[in-house]
C-alpha cells in the first residue's frame, strides 16, 4: 500500500507540472520562457539540495552523454512551456508522452537494438494516435510542433542517462548544466511575472520537478519495468482531469480517442510479454 501510494503521488505530480504549467502561462501570468527559467533554477536548487543532504557532498559529473542531456533537457523545458500557450493540459501531455515514446523507439533502432514485431505494432498505434490529434482542425501546428520538440528532446534526454549509477544526481547535474542554455531565454523575456505565475514556476519546478523525480527514482526499485511503464500511462490522463477540474478545460472525444491509440501503443511496445498475458 505505501508503494502504490507513493507512486500514485509520483504520478500526481509528473501531470501537474502540465497543469501548473498551463494555469500559470496560458492567462499570462507569466511567460513561457520565463516558466522554464524559473522552473529549473528551482529544480536545480532542490535537487542539488536533496543530493548534499543524502551523499553529504556532489562528486563533479560522468562526462558521457551529458551534452545530449543537458541539450535534451534544455529542448524539452522550453519546447514544454512555450507549447502550453495554445494547448491544453491534456492534449499537451499526451502529445509529449507519444513522441517520447516515438523517440525512444527510434534510438532502440539507432542502436540496432532487437525490435520485437510488438513494439513496431505499438509504435504505429502512438503514431495514429498523435496523428488523430494533429488532424486538421484539431489544435495549432505551432503549440503542437513545439510540444512535439519537448517530447523528443525528453526523449533524449532519458536515452542519454540510460544506466546512470546514480540518476538523482545525474538528474541534479542536468539542471544545473542546463541553466545556461535556457537563463538566457528567460532573461530576454519580455512578460514581467505577476506573483501567481511566479509561484506556479517555483512549485513546478521545486515540487513536481525536483521532488517528483527524487520520489519516482525512490520507488522505481521497487516497482520493477511492467509496474513502473503502468503507472506512467495515467499521467496523460491525470492532466487532462485536472485541466478539467481546475481550468475548465475537458477533453473531448478525440482526445479520449487519441488516448486510447497512444496509450494502448505504448503498453504494447513497453510492456513485458509476461506482464500483457498473464491473468
Amino acid at each position: 500500500m505505501r508503494l502504490f501510494l507513493l507512486t500514485a503521488l509520483t504520478m500526481l505530480a509528473f501531470a501537474a507540472n502540465s497543469v501548473l504549467n498551463r494555469w500559470a502561462v496560458e492567462p499570462g501570468h507569466i511567460g513561457a520562457v520565463e516558466f522554464a527559467a524559473i522552473r529549473l533554477m528551482s529544480g536545480a536548487v532542490m535537487l542539488a539540495a536533496l543530493v548534499l543532504w543524502q551523499r553529504g557532498g556532489i562528486a563533479w559529473p560522468e562526462m558521457q552523454g551529458r551534452l545530449a542531456g543537458v541539450l535534451g533537457l534544455s529542448a524539452y523545458l522550453l519546447g514544454f512551456s512555450l507549447a502550453y500557450r495554445g494547448l491544453d493540459a491534456g492534449t499537451g501531455a499526451l502529445v509529449l508522452f507519444g513522441m517520447v515514446q516515438v523517440t525512444m523507439f527510434a534510438g532502440a533502432l539507432a542502436g540496432r537494438e532487437g525490435v520485437p514485431p510488438r513494439r513496431w505494432a505499438g509504435a504505429a498505434l502512438a503514431l495514429a494516435g498523435l496523428a488523430l490529434i494533429a488532424a486538421p482542425g484539431a489544435v495549432a501546428l505551432a503549440p503542437l510542433a513545439l510540444m512535439a520538440v519537448a517530447g523528443v528532446g525528453w526523449g533524449l534526454y532519458s536515452l542519454a542517462g540510460r544506466g546512470a549509477r546514480d540518476p538523482l544526481a545525474a538528474t541534479a547535474w542536468n539542471f544545473v548544466l542546463a541553466l545556461p542554455f535556457v537563463l538566457p531565454f528567460g532573461l530576454a523575456g519580455l512578460a514581467a511575472p505577476d506573483a501567481r505565475g511566479l509561484a506556479l514556476a517555483v512549485v513546478s519546478g521545486a515540487v513536481t520537478s525536483g521532488l517528483g523525480y527524487a520520489l519516482w527514482y525512490a520507488v522505481l526499485p521497487g516497482l520493477g519495468a511492467a509496474r513502473a511503464a503502468v503507472a506512467q500511462l495515467t499521467v496523460p490522463v491525470i492532466a487532462a482531469l485536472g485541466g478539467a477540474v481546475l481550468l475548465a478545460e475537458p477533453p473531448g472525444l478525440r482526445f479520449w480517442l487519441a488516448a486510447v491509440l497512444v496509450l494502448g501503443g505504448v503498453a504494447l511496445a513497453s510492456l513485458p510479454y509476461r506482464a500483457l498475458t498473464s491473468r
